[in-house]
């Protein structure tokens, strides 16, 4: 267990911090780097930060559940506290004392033996300092914790008698003594002391107890003893004497065992409480995080199942862009899209609407969708997602399970109506949780402390996260929603298998959160080398039947299933998917640009077996058809070398609301837009082309809408981000380096008495006249000293600094700047004044 410090006690936090060393500094800014927003100018600066009360509850709340008794333990003793006391604290006292029942052998074992790690996760958090022998809880954090009277405290213990009683008149507390056995004394403050004391004294207080008449005194003090510690009585405030006490709560009160909390209401002032307590601030102290019993599983059943569950989410989000390619559903006025369309897409994609907001907000996350950005704006695939097509199956997945580790985008709340009524829909804002990254890893990474291979309850996964990091009440209710989502979209994403963390999802989990862009893809590269072996290998084969269907007996390669897709419906999905070509798929592909030549070989060269007849005549006859008629912008207009053809076209009634005129024999002028011409034409079983105004053909793809480049969304955090080790080690330097200049020893010019920078006379720079300051810099040069100048940059901000100048020249100064670490330049009319150091820092 480390101290607070070597040599002398440290009598402040700052001077407790000055004693670490770098690696304990960079512990402590790790674990709370909100203290870094900015950089602090030194340690004096650091500790007043980290006493700040935002940054002392966020590092409460990030405590786990034994530290954070501890400290509730320290909040409610007197300040220093020996290690020996607050152990007592933790254990209670000697079997026998107090009124509580003595913990047994194994929990006090347990928690001496888990204390250690507690004090020095909370000196490291900066938190507590002082050695062992003069433990300090930081006075903000006593502040938080304590227990007050109008807000409760986890200890269930109340105000201290010198609380409770500060509003008592004197005669009355003389009463109180006299009432309880003890001595009159001569002022409020020594009988306030003198009651405390008394009460501080387990065996004094049982005696005094033992002084009741009944057991009842001692059943009401029961009620209280674990708190809450208020009850409610009918006249509290009018005073009792002992002789004239007739119930049990009039003997308390009248002894000051029991305090007025009001007119209606007493409590049991906290020293009383730890005495019957036996010295306990906690009923159960939880030293240990719940044991989550393992639920053994078949390692290879457990990988199997999540390959195939991986399998599935690649082909899932795939069909879900295809399904998009051609443009997605418009964006609503408040963002995120509407209720229909959420149901249309879970319609084509054949899930549930849950599933189908999962897996929308899932590509969302990974960037392979986006809005269009375009005046009616609507959702469409992102050119990244053309990139995250063509890679192998493998990949695919990685990227989309390091996508939803990091995301706080929560599905599960779409639907739910926000703080104003409204409700949350698909895409749109207000969906990101801070607390579900966090969730999902520590989850995970529960399940990969089992066995391999075992799943867990999802009762004993929440109570470990409650353990180990206790939440407010409503953000604990979001924990759990946040856990039962987790473990249904790992299973969904082929994180895990039948509840069992699968060997390939382990790569994505350690060190989630803090790693570099580098380390996460090396880590997302790793999952992908496990899962490949799992994964049925992409065929570039179909098998062609007489019926116009193709059957694949398993995944296709990218290539080939995305021209397929083009060519043929898919009718049937499963192990194996069947394709079905129809006019329409085929005129589909020839629109695309390709040839019924190109089409025949396609299928030629793909095909196990040989090209049907029916399919080959299929693709002839609507490929000599196509292109026929030509359709072009006037508002339209249809020109066609066959003139019967038009002539029939203006004879058909289907076409009557076209608005169709003949302009000359082979070309007709309509009412209708291009595109709305198009799909008529083709409702009515013909084959036109559009053409563009110099009258080519126009080549219709079925990628053709796509966004512009489009990051994924930034995760919203609960707080700054970790910073790096680089950062890190950066940040102690300039800390420290500025704690020297603001410490540093300088000799007066015009004395030999030294004083510190942070405590010379007028609390500012140095200030000396140009000549003095440039002399000295000269001579500083030569003999290679340090000196502590103040310095004005171009931004008018003054500062204080120890450099060690090695040139002046040009109205410049080079030297090395220890507050920095680093060499600079200094313009010499910008340095206010410059005093030499009593001892070189360096």
């Amino acid at each position: 267990m480390t101290t607070g410090g070597q040599g002398s006690v440290p009598r402040t936090l700052a001077e407790d911090l000055r004693a670490r060393d770098d690696e304990a500094l960079g512990r402590l800014l790790r674990a709370r780097p909100d203290l870094l927003s900015p950089v602090p100018n030194d340690l004096t600066q650091l500790a007043t930060r980290a006493s700040t009360r935002t940054s002392v509850v966020r590092a409460l709340e990030h405590l786990d559940r034994f530290t954070q008794q501890v400290a509730e333990a320290l909040s409610v003793t007197r300040d220093p506290c020996s290690y020996g006391t607050l152990l007592t604290l933790m254990t209670g006292g000697p079997e026998g004392t107090g009124h509580a029942e003595p913990l047994d052998a194994e929990l006090v074992a347990a928690v001496t033996a888990a204390l250690p790690r507690a004090v020095d996760v909370l000196r490291a958090r900066a938190l507590l300092w002082g050695p062992d022998d003069r433990l300090r809880l930081v006075r903000t954090a006593r502040d938080v914790l304590a227990p007050a009277a109008t807000v409760p405290s986890a200890t269930g213990l109340g105000p201290s008698v010198s609380e409770a009683t500060s509003g008592m008149s004197p005669s009355r507390l003389q009463e109180i003594l006299a009432d309880a056995g003890l001595d009159p004394t001569h002022d409020p403050m020594s009988a306030v002391t003198a009651l405390a004391g008394l009460f501080a004294d387990r065996d004094r207080t049982a005696a005094l107890l033992d002084t009741a008449p009944d057991g009842d005194a001692r059943k009401v003090l029961d009620r209280l003893v674990w708190g809450p510690p208020y009850g409610e009585v009918r006249d509290a405030t009018v005073p009792v004497r002992a002789a004239d006490a007739v119930t049990p709560v009039q003997w308390l009160l009248a002894r000051g065992l029991l305090l007025p909390a009001g007119q209606h209401n007493v409590l049991l002032p906290r020293e009383a409480a730890l005495s019957l307590r036996g010295g306990r601030a906690h009923r159960t102290p939880e030293p240990l995080p719940p044991a989550v019993a393992p639920v053994p599983r078949t390692e290879r059943t457990v990988d199997m199942t999540a390959a195939g569950q991986a399998f599935t989410a690649v082909s899932t989000v795939g069909e879900l862009l295809k399904e998009w390619q051609t443009g997605g559903p418009s964006v609503l006025r408040a963002g995120g899209i509407s209720v229909r369309d959420l149901k249309r897409t879970a319609t084509a994609l054949d899930l549930t609407e849950a599933q189908a907001a999962f897996w929308l907000e899932l590509a969302y996350a990974a960037g392979l969708i986006a809005t269009d950005g375009e005046l009616d704006e609507a959702y469409a695939p992102t050119p990244a997602a053309d990139e995250w097509l063509l890679l192998p199956a493998q990949e695919r997945w990685a990227t989309l399970a390091s996508a939803w580790l990091t995301a706080t985008r929560t599905p599960g709340v779409v639907g739910s109506k926000d703080a104003k009524g409204r409700a949350l829909s698909a895409l749109g804002p207000d969906l990101d949780r801070s607390l579900a990254p966090r969730v999902r890893r520590r989850a995970l990474r529960v399940l990969a402390d089992l066995p391999p291979g075992s799943a867990a309850a999802p009762d004993e996964l929440l109570a470990r996260l409650r353990w180990e990091r206790p939440l407010r009440p409503g953000a604990d209710a979001l924990r759990a929603d946040l856990l039962r989502w987790t473990l249904q979209d790992a299973e969904n994403l082929g994180l895990t298998g039948r509840g069992a963390l699968a060997a390939h999802a382990r790569p994505l989990l350690g060190g989630a959160g803090t790693r570099t862009a580098a380390e996460s893809a090396a880590a997302a590269g790793a999952a992908a080398g496990l899962l490949a072996p799992l994964l049925p290998e992409p065929l570039d084969h179909v098998l062609l039947q007489a019926d116009l269907t193709a059957v694949a007996p398993g995944p296709l390669m990218a290539p080939l299933a995305e021209t397929l897709g083009v060519l043929a419906d898919i009718e049937s999905k499963g192990g194996a998917t069947v394709y079905r070509f129809t006019p329409e798929s085929v005129r589909r592909a020839l629109d695309a640009g390709r040839t019924a030549a190109e089409l025949q070989d396609f299928l030629t060269s793909h095909s196990r077996t040989p090209v049907p007849q029916p399919l080959s005549y299929l693709i002839d006859d609507v490929a000599r058809r196509h292109g026929t008629l030509r359709v072009g912008a006037a508002s339209a207009y249809l020109r066609c070398d066959d003139d019967a053809l038009l002539t029939e076209l203006l004879a058909d009634r289907r076409a009557s609301g076209l608005g169709l005129r003949r302009l000359a024999p082979t070309v007709l002028a309509a009412q209708s837009e291009p595109a709305v011409l198009l799909d008529k034409l083709r409702a009515m079983g013909l084959a036109p082309a559009a053409e563009s105004a110099d009258g080519d053909v126009l080549i219709t793809r079925a990628d053709a809408r796509r966004t512009p480049p489009r990051t994924p969304p930034t995760p919203v955090t609960d707080g700054p981000p970790v910073p790096a080790g680089a950062l890190l080690g950066a940040a102690v330097k300039a800390v420290r380096a500025g704690d020297r200049a603001s410490t540093a020893v300088r000799r007066s010019p015009d004395s030999a008495v030294s004083s510190t920078a942070a405590g010379s006379a007028d609390g500012g720079l140095p200030r000396t006249p140009a000549a003095d300051t440039l002399a000295t810099m000269q001579a500083a040069v030569l003999s290679g000293e340090s000196l502590w100048i103040g310095y004005v940059n171009a931004d008018g901000a003054a500062s204080q600094r120890v450099i060690a100048p090695v040139r002046v020249e040009g109205g410049y100064v080079t030297a090395y700047d220890h507050t920095v670490d680093e060499v600079r330049t200094f313009a010499l009319h910008r340095v206010t004044g410059v005093s030499e150091l009593a001892d070189d820092p360096a």
